[in-house]
């Protein structure tokens, strides 16, 4: 095994994952030490305008420290080594976080729209000073700024907390906007809009957090993989000489940038096992060296390379088989002459309704192409070759 894969499943200290850990948490308390000062100095200015707008934007301000606070614990658990109980690590702890997160802004929401519709019923009438008006512009600016500057951060280290705190400051700042063009209306019309804009935006922060949440919970569910990963782990392991095709690729997630997958390679039905065991481990160590992917399994197809006969069979049999609907890869053909058996594997669609009528056809299809064969076909899913 490499020294980078030793380091991995050992959990070194010194693995670019603390870095990225240590990098998450200092934008976190970044994200804190923001939203506490910004925090009081709204609540202050909003209690002295009798604004409920700025009031409640002191308390989105709270919400959004306490983001920052479970994206720090989330990233602490995260960060733990794999134990006997987690072999493969507490990654996945990031994605409760960011759940939490999408949570606290539903929340906020909800609270901020509950707040609007009692001031719609009871009127109340603001009072704006300048010094409100600075407070408010000036919170618009750090907002915006912290917004883009967590949400980069988050991109930057794959931290869906981070890109989710991001998001939920931008917000803060369309609410904190909305609430300096209301006073600014208040001011030249003396029309006050404070309740409704806040009832509005209030719906509008629920919607993205909803959204967040059921982005969270597809990765926590389980989802392709990106085609790019694929496509690049595939060509990886196909660059080997006699490695013909790489099939059944499957790449578990268990955390941003924490992979574990295994592939079927095609090669020569020559090779011995000692020229097997050894192909396996470099491909083994290319494929994490290059994309961060942990193989733990690479299974084999044997390829016939000593009958043309038989090279003429799987040619038909690979039109027979991807002439139907449904059908997206043919591959692992072997046929054993001296038992008269082909094997091979299919990848079907999962638009396919009828997975066993399918197969059943393609079998009995092929059966009466060479009926001195048993015909043996394993349908496969469609991990990631779309």
């Amino acid at each position: 095994m490499s020294k980078e894969l030793t380091e991995r499943y050992l959990g070194n200290p010194a693995a670019a994952a603390d870095e990225r850990s240590r990098k998450i948490v200092k934008t976190s308390v970044l994200g804190i030490a923001a939203n506490v000062f910004l925090a009081a100095l709204k609540a202050v200015f909003g209690v002295l305008s009798h604004s409920i707008a700025i009031v409640l934007d002191a308390v989105n301000n709270v919400s959004d420290a306490a983001s920052s606070l479970v994206t720090i614990i989330g990233t602490r658990l995260a960060s733990k080594a794999p134990d006997k109980k987690h072999p493969f690590g507490h990654g996945r702890a990031e994605y409760l976080s960011a759940m939490m997160i999408s949570f606290l802004v539903i929340y906020a929401g909800v609270a901020s729209l509950v707040e609007s519709l009692k001031k719609i019923i009871t009127p109340e009438t603001p009072e704006y000073t300048t010094l409100t008006l600075i407070t408010v512009a000036v919170a618009i600016a750090v907002k915006i700024a912290l917004g883009f500057y967590v949400k980069g951060v988050g991109v930057k280290l794959n931290s869906d907390s981070l890109k989710n705190s991001g998001e939920d400051a931008k917000l803060d700042a369309v609410i904190s906007l909305s609430t300096l063009v209301a006073a600014v209306v208040f001011l030249a019309s003396g029309l006050s809009l404070e309740a409704y804009l806040g009832a509005a935006i209030s719906a509008y922060i629920i919607f993205s957090g909803i959204k967040m949440l059921r982005e969270t919970i597809s990765r926590i569910l389980g989802e392709r993989i990106d085609a790019d990963l694929a496509r690049g782990i595939k060509e990886t392991v196909c660059s080997f000489p006699d490695v013909y095709g790489a099939y059944d690729l499957v790449v578990n997630n268990y955390g941003p940038d924490a992979f574990t997958g295994s592939v079927h390679i095609e090669v020569p039905d020559t090779k011995s096992a000692d020229e097997l065991d050894e192909l396996i481990r470099e491909i083994t160590v290319e494929v994490y060296r290059k994309h961060n992917v942990i193989l733990t399994a690479v299974g084999v197809y044997s390829l016939n390379t000593q009958n043309a006969q038989i090279a003429k069979m799987r040619e038909d049999v690979k039109e027979i088989s991807l002439s139907h609907e449904g059908v997206l890869q043919f591959h692992g053909f072997f046929v054993n002459e001296e038992k008269k058996a082909m094997r091979f594997d299919l990848v079907l669609s999962f638009d396919v309704k009828d997975r066993a009528a399918l197969w059943k056809h393609i079998t009995d299809e092929i059966s009466e192409k060479y009926p001195g064969y048993s015909v043996t076909i394993t349908p496969d899913y469609d991990f990631s070759e779309s």
